[in-house]
């Protein structure tokens, strides 16, 4: 794989990562009223917004080549998105992976696909 191709698809799989992030937020923020009149998410559901804080945390990093991570820091994220022995799972972040898995393919196989015919002209 050449140089060009190999930031290609770094390329694509960041993009891919920044639509996970935002189907992650569009969930949480498309929910219930946020603020004095916010009312908690029915369990299984994607958390409702209230104070912004966990959409907001929700980042898209490249760790190195062929490697992005998509990640809240919000403190109360993990508990959300699994639950607790008291509180049932609000998944967020799994569902936005999912909705977006066949999209982030789609970018990443263009980006290969574009290098293989690169390097089949330059032969």
């Amino acid at each position: 794989m050449t140089a060009e191709t190999a930031r290609e698809v770094d390329q694509a799989l960041f993009a891919g990562g920044d639509a996970i992030k935002v189907e992650a937020q569009i969930s949480i923020t498309s929910g219930a009223v946020s603020g004095a009149n916010h009312t908690p998410s029915a369990p299984g559901s994607p958390p409702n917004n209230d104070t912004g804080g966990l959409a907001g945390h929700i980042y898209n990093i490249h760790k190195g080549r062929f490697k992005v991570e998509v990640s809240s820091n919000a403190e109360y994220s993990a508990a959300l998105e699994f639950g607790t022995s008291k509180v049932a799972a609000r998944p967020f972040m799994a569902p936005a992976a999912n909705a977006k898995r066949a999209e982030v393919e789609k970018l990443v196989n263009r980006a290969v696909k574009r290098g293989v015919r690169r390097a089949a002209q330059e032969r």
